[in-house]
């Protein structure tokens, strides 16, 4: 599973960042957000909520599968 991660996160840099400057990190993606202009800030709550919702989903898949005392 780490494999697949960080293969996602190579892939990622390799090509995503260079040719959309694309960003990994929301606190990153925040901060010039916020210079960029209002089309930006809209849909900056993606970069915060997305990895939250995962997280949450993450946590549900690990206790219905995964977890010995369920």
């Amino acid at each position: 599973m780490a494999a697949s991660i960080g293969l996602a996160l190579s892939l990622i840099h390799l090509i995503s960042i260079p040719v959309t400057n694309t960003s990994v990190n929301p606190a990153r993606s925040t901060g010039p957000a916020l210079f960029v202009g209002v089309w930006s800030v809209k849909q900056l709550w993606l970069f915060w909520v997305a990895p939250i919702v995962d997280a949450v989903i993450a946590g549900v898949v690990w206790r219905a599968f995964f977890d010995s005392e369920a």
